[in-house]
């Protein structure tokens, strides 16, 4: 909002200042700042607010130390979290930018549906929530419009570049490339509009989803935006469960969540910078650059959150904050096609994902063969085994975030590891 009325009064009026508007680095800055205003400020509010609503979830006897002192902190709190992603991206990114509307969309999109849950909890006194195949349809419906969206809108396309001595006349005549100075050097550019994503670790770093289909024949690119809707819907669904399960103790999710965002923003960045993109070998994405903007807001309303989810929690985030950190996390890696580095940039999730499945799947598999169930881990996911273990809170917390960090900058490595 902000940026098409100061470039309105920039152009019309030479307004001063007003071209600091059109930086991504400066509206990036604001945004940051303003979710981070929001959170802290509009946070104390809402949480008086749902404290004197009596807004807080059953805390389950699970024999976990100090669980019973947490009875009575307010959930729902995630409604912070949308509150301080959403307003400083209105005002301060271009709404008009597809990559945005499909980011706001995400967030609220999932973020409702988290809110339904939490709310079938608090009000409607049901521990269960919403029913389970509700929140996988939400979760397909957002994997839908996102597919769809990248898939058929005539805004979303990638560029690729090749060297004059790269290229032969006949390649350059077949592909319709167009010759175009970048960085003082001549290169020719052709516009993308297939299903590719970065591979990691490997040169050539591009795979188009349609490949996955060669085996039925010469027309498997018929088939194209069916395996690349089956594969988003599948990101979506897994991410945002992760982050979900992952919102077990004070902090983590939150904290994780940040370190995921801002790694993500860097991708958007580079890839949305026709010379950064061209130095580092990456993939070309246009118009991606404004992600940035919502990245901050992200980073900032996680960060913002803290101060009060930080052990021990003041609030906490309910499902309505998750469910949409996954979604965004989910959709935003989608967007910069860098969704298969989210088993690394996104560990923490998998790993909670995978603590979960294993426990169950061989409790039932013991208790099919033995007649008793039997367990791997203390308890699931993962970060409460540490605390049957003796671990404290805080510092399963503080570990979780080291471990992150670490798996945030063996992404970023990606970039030019391959």
């Amino acid at each position: 909002m902000f940026y098409h009325l100061f470039h309105y009064l920039d152009e019309q009026f030479n307004f001063p200042g007003a071209g600091m508007f059109q930086y991504i680095s400066f509206r990036a800055a604001l945004a940051i700042m303003l979710s981070l205003t929001i959170s802290l400020i509009y946070g104390k509010t809402l949480i008086n607010m749902l404290r004197a609503l009596q807004v807080s979830d059953e805390i389950r006897n699970l024999g976990l130390e100090g669980e019973q002192q947490k009875k009575g902190t307010p959930t729902m709190g995630g409604l912070i979290i949308l509150a301080a992603i959403l307003l400083p991206t209105l005002l301060f990114a271009r709404v008009n930018n597809v990559y945005i509307i499909l980011m706001l969309v995400s967030t609220v999109w999932l973020g409702f549906v988290g809110f339904l849950d939490d709310y079938i909890k608090v009000f409607k006194k049901n521990k269960e929530g919403l029913a389970g195949r509700f929140k996988i349809m939400g979760q397909v419906g957002l994997g839908f419009i996102v597919a769809t969206t990248l898939y058929f809108n005539q805004h979303v396309k990638t560029k690729e570049f090749y060297k004059p001595t790269e290229v032969s006349r006949e390649f350059i005549a077949e592909h319709e490339l167009v010759p175009k100075m970048i960085d003082n050097q001549l290169m020719y550019v052709h516009d993308s509009k297939a299903t590719t994503t970065t591979v990691p670790f490997f040169k050539s770093s591009t795979f188009d989803y349609a490949d996955l289909l060669r085996f039925v024949g010469s027309s498997y690119k018929d088939f194209n935006y069916l395996i690349f809707l089956l594969v988003v819907i599948f990101i979506i669904t897994a991410v945002s469960n992760g982050a979900n399960i992952t919102d077990g103790i004070d902090g983590l999710a939150a904290g994780t969540s940040a370190i995921i965002g801002i790694v993500l923003g860097i991708f958007a960045y580079v890839s949305g910078n026709v010379v950064f993109s061209k130095y580092l070998n990456i993939m070309y994405i246009p118009h991606l650059e404004e992600m940035v903007i919502f990245a901050g807001a992200f980073v900032g309303a996680c960060v913002g959150f803290l101060w009060y989810n930080a052990f021990p929690a003041q609030v906490f985030m309910g499902d309505t904050g998750s469910l949409a950190l996954g979604g965004i996390i989910a959709s935003f890696a989608i967007m910069v096609r860098k969704e298969l580095l989210i088993p690394i940039l996104c560990g923490i999730f998998l790993v909670e994902n995978l603590s979960v499945m294993i426990q169950v799947s061989y409790f039932k598999y013991t208790k099919k063969k033995y007649g008793e169930g039997r367990r791997i881990f203390k308890m699931s996911p993962l970060h409460h085994h540490y605390q049957k273990s003796g671990f404290h809170e805080a510092k399963i917390v503080t570990r979780f975030w080291i471990i992150g960090i670490m798996l945030a900058i063996v992404t970023i490595l990606t970039l030019k590891i391959r």
